[in-house]
Formats: structure tokens, C-alpha cells, sequence
């Protein structure tokens, strides 16, 4: 359906990627993965034809309709949402309009008459007459509610704006989907919805996304781009990855090996090469020892900081009481009688639709906001650090340069242990006399993870920590979080995160009570699915 052949771009003279050879056939899901700044969004776009690539060509068949997934949220604030969807074909919306500005004339010619026909005929063919009906089911399936279809986008807030423009791509029955990033900012079950959807999309689906998980469910291929080069594999994205990093381990092993064969020959070569009964044996091994080099790793553009937590301290029996905690905010109930009890070993993820009672609560805990009723009761031995939502705060209008930042929040001030942490986040050389309010939102996070593994702290408390990450930081998050000894209550979009990490689920529902499920994120999720039916 899309071939690709010879395609190169470069940026101001440097390659980006070269010699790209690839085909993209229907019935397939491919996943676009690689580090920031290699190129996934910029390769979709050449994909799409928003780009055009420095050589090379991308070829689509011919009567081949592609729907793209629009970044601009304000960009249909003047329509509706449901004609905002309906425009995700682009010719079925035209059409409508077409026939609607026939109809209002006053008198209709015989030309008039006949070219109504022609596009009632064509309007019919392109599924015109189911539009709404289709439009609302996939509105309503990315949990955008009935009574919202016929508002303007203006009226509507950020997320639900995705939404319509992510149903706005799946609209119509395109050939080719071009997703990028389609899973940000949408909740679990909206995910769990374009999941299947994908699942049964008979075309052809090419994703760019952070998202684990997702990548896993809905891939057959995985396309990656580093080293300068785009290459497929069959797939999906754990199978990339184990098989990567198989393959990783066997080139360090392989040169490892060769590394000692290498230190032998030369050793021998040092002590033989002038004693003459010996000097043939040596000669013999100078001209091995140059044809034996050791492999070197591509200088792959992946990174892979380390996350890991040390508590100064095990903490003690009586961990964290939480009881009767209600919270109201400018009139609207956050939290209504929320009680619980932090137990040994428990990793607790907060999930459910009433986010808002994530962060509410959090601040809570950690003394930045009082309960209006209710209190809160920390052991004498947990000593938490705490990872917000809104890093801003701690980096707006600060000239500090990285290091000096990082080392008002460390009892040893020595430059070279505070590099050590920053280099564990990929922060090396001169890196760390950058002003940190000029980092991006991914360094800020890993500069906020240095800060909570320099606290020692026995409890840890995160709200949202893998945003803005790449796939390599969230899985370095996800490690340090899984290996920990120590208490653990988070909340995260990120489903692998959650399954693999929490032994326990908050569910805060809607008018800011709380469920708490002792059971895996997966079992959860089978729960919900079974009290709904």
C-alpha cells in the first residue's frame, strides 16, 4: 500500500536518516519507535506528505485514501464536534455542504436538479447517511458523551479535544491511519476502546507512541529508526526489545572474547617478538593479531538512564492512616470520605476516571494542602519523597545551573557524588552547568527522579512521572520502580507500568470516593468489564 524506496532527509547538511527501503502492506499495524529526536514524527509526516523527504520517494497506491491524526486542538474551534469528526473525509463533508447549499436555493435549474442527483448518488457510496450515526458511535467510544456532539469545539476543554480529533482520524473507513502520539492524554478506557478498534481496522495502521503496552496490543511490525537508518521487523514492541537487547549482549559478549584473544596475542607478541627461537610464533601471531579487531557497537542514538531507589531506613509498622479525608475545590467534591491503610509492601496505583483526586490527594499527604475533614497520620519511621504532577515550581525563574540545583537537595555536596546521580540520568560533561530553566520537559523529570533518589526516603509518592519521557526513561522508571523494597503509591497512564509495578488499585470514582481493589491492574481492569455488563 506505501512503498518506500531510497528515501534520505537531511537537516542543515546532516543526515537524519538515509537509504530508507520499506513497504507498508494493508492488514498491518506499524509502530514507529526511537529516541527523541530521531526522526518518528518527521518520518510520518514524510509518510503523510506533509514533508517532502531531501531524496528518494514515497509511492501509495492509486484511489488510496489516508486519514492523519491533526496535532492543532484549536484548529476547528468555529465547527462542531460532530462535523469536526465528519471532516475526516474530507470529501463526504464537502459533498454534504454541496448538497445542503443546492437545496436552500430558492429555484433549482435542470443542472441543479441533475448535479444533486450526481452527489446524493456519490454521498450514498461514501457512507453519507450513516455519517452521524458513525461519527457519534466513535465519539462516544473515546468517551465523548452524546450531549457534547452538537457543541463547538471552542467550548471544550483540552482532553476531550483530542479526542474528537483522534475520532475525527478514525472516521470513514480510511485506507491508511497515520497516528502520532494517539494515546496522550486519553484515560484507560478510551485506550482500551482504540485498542479493539485497531484490532479490527482492516486497513493499514502506522503509530508513533510512547506507550508500551499499546505498542505491544495492537503491533504486527515494529519500525525503527537509529543509527542513521529505518528498518522493520516483525513484531511487536517486547519482541523488539528482548530480541535488541539479546543481540546487544551477544556483540558485548563477542567482544569481550575477542578483547581477551586480542591482550593474549599482544602479551605474547611483547614478550616473544625479541627472542629470536620465538620470533617466527610471533611474527605468525602479529599477522593474526591484525586481522583480528574488536567489533565496535553502533553509536546507537538511544539512552537508557538508570532509576533506582535506596531507602536510608526500613520502615517501621505503622507506615501511613488515612482517615475520613474529603476535599472540596472552588464547589466541586474532589475527595468524600477516603480512608485507607498503607500496609508492608504495598505498591498502591491510583487510577479511574477522577484524576483530579489523584493530585488533590497527593497534596494532601505530603502537607501541601489541608483536608477539609478527615486527617492524615504518617508513621514515625516513613519518611516520603514526593514526585508532583506540576514540576514547574521547582524550576521557574531559577538560573541555577543543573548541579547547583540538584545539590540543595543533598546532604553531600561534593560535585563528583552529585555527577554520579546526574550522570544515572544521562546528564554528562558540561550537561550539568546548564540553567535548569531552560531543560525540556523530559530533562526536567529526570532531574525531579535525581532529586527523589538523592532523599532516601522509604515511601515514595508519584503523580504521573512518566510524562514527557521517552520509551527508554519509562522503562528505566518502570525498573526502579518494580525493584524498590520500600512503599510505593503512584499514578500513571502508562499500563505496563501500573500491571507490572502496583499489587494494589485506588479507584476513584467520579464523586471522589474510593475503591480500593487488592489485586493486579489487569484483574481490575477484567472487573470493571464484568460490572458493566
Amino acid at each position: 500500500m506505501i512503498t518506500v524506496s531510497d528515501l534520505s532527509l537531511q537537516y542543515s547538511g546532516a543526515p537524519l536518516f538515509s537509504h530508507v527501503d520499506l513497504q507498508f502492506t494493508q492488514g498491518n499495524c506499524y509502530g514507529i519507535i526511537g529516541a527523541n529526536g530521531a526522526g518518528k514524527s518527521t518520518f510520518l509526516k514524510i509518510l503523510s506528505g506533509q514533508l517532502e523527504p531531501t531524496s528518494g520517494e514515497v509511492a501509495i497506491l492509486p484511489r488510496t485514501r489516508m486519514s492523519v491524526l491533526k496535532q492543532d486542538q484549536n484548529a476547528y474551534n468555529a465547527f462542531s464536534v460532530m462535523a469536526t469528526v465528519i471532516m475526516g473525509n474530507p470529501r463526504l463533508y464537502d459533498i454534504g455542504k454541496e448538497k445542503d447549499a443546492l437545496y436552500a436555493k430558492d429555484e433549482m435549474t435542470d443542472e441543479d436538479g441533475i448535479h444533486a442527483c450526481e452527489l446524493e448518488e456519490e454521498y450514498a457510496e461514501l457512507g453519507g447517511w450513516e455519517a452521524e450515526s458513525d461519527a457519534s458511535r466513535i465519539l462516544q467510544g473515546l468517551g465523548v458523551a452524546v450531549d457534547l456532539h452538537g457543541d463547538l469545539m471552542a467550548n471544550l476543554d483540552g482532553r476531550l479535544k483530542v479526542k474528537v480529533l483522534l475520532a475525527q482520524a478514525l472516521f470513514g473507513n480510511p485506507d491508511i491511519l497515520m497516528l502520532d502520539e494517539p494515546t496522550n492524554n486519553l484515560d484507560i478506557e478510551a485506550i482500551n476502546w482504540l485498542e479493539d478498534f485497531l484490532l479490527d481496522f482492516p486497513g493499514t495502521v502506522i503509530v508513533v507512541s510512547h506507550d508500551r503496552h499499546f505498542l505491544n496490543t495492537i503491533c504486527t511490525h515494529i519500525v525503527d529508526i537509529d543509527y542513521g537508518k529505518i528498518k522493520m521487523y516483525v513484531g511487536n514492541y517486547d519482541f523488539w526489545y528482548e530480541s535488541s537487547q539479546l543481540m546487544q549482549n551477544l556483540i558485548k559478549n563477542q567482544n569481550k572474547k575477542n578483547e581477551e584473544k586480542i591482550k593474549e596475542l599482544q602479551d605474547f607478541i611483547s614478550r616473544f617478538s625479541a627472542n629470536k627461537s620465538k620470533s617466527k610464533q610471533a611474527t605468525s601471531r602479529r599477522k593474526l593479531l591484525d586481522k583480528l579487531t574488536v567489533e565496535e557497537l553502533p553509536a546507537s542514538s538511544r539512552r537508557y538512564p538508570w532509576v533506582g531507589f535506596s531507602p536510608d531506613r526500613e520502615v517501621g509498622k505503622d507506615i501511613l492512616f488515612v482517615t475520613d479525608v474529603s476535599k472540596t475545590i472552588d464547589g466541586v467534591k474532589i475527595l468524600d470520605k477516603v480512608s485507607f491503610t498503607v500496609n508492608h509492601g504495598d505498591k498502591i496505583a491510583f487510577v479511574g476516571e477522577n484524576e483530579n483526586a489523584h493530585t488533590v490527594l497527593f497534596k494532601i499527604l505530603t502537607g501541601e494542602l489541608e483536608p477539609d475533614e478527615g486527617t492524615v497520620k504518617w508513621g514515625q519511621t516513613a519518611t516520603f519523597s514526593y514526585f508532583p504532577k506540576d514540576n514547574t515550581p521547582f524550576f521557574k525563574g531559577n538560573n541555577d545551573s543543573l548541579l547547583d540545583w540538584l545539590r540543595q537537595f543533598s546532604e553531600d555536596k561534593h560535585e563528583s557524588y552529585l555527577r554520579g546521580f546526574l550522570g544515572r540520568m544521562l546528564f554528562s560533561g558540561d550537561d550539568i552547568h546548564k540553567q535548569v530553566k531552560v531543560l525540556s520537559g523530559g530533562e526536567k523529570v529526570r532531574c525531579m527522579l535525581s532529586r527523589m533518589m538523592l532523599s532516601g526516603a522509604n515511601v515514595l509518592l508519584l503523580d504521573q512521572p512518566t510524562n514527557h519521557l521517552d520509551l527508554e526513561s519509562i522503562t528505566a522508571v518502570n525498573n526502579g520502580l518494580s525493584e524498590v523494597k520500600c512503599n510505593v503509591l503512584f499514578s500513571s497512564h502508562d499500563h505496563q507500568l501500573v500491571q507490572t509495578v502496583a499489587n494494589r488499585i485506588f479507584d476513584f470514582t467520579a464523586g471522589g470516593t474510593l475503591i480500593d481493589r487488592q489485586t493486579s491492574y489487569d484483574d481490575y481492569l477484567e472487573q470493571q468489564v464484568v460490572e458493566k455488563l
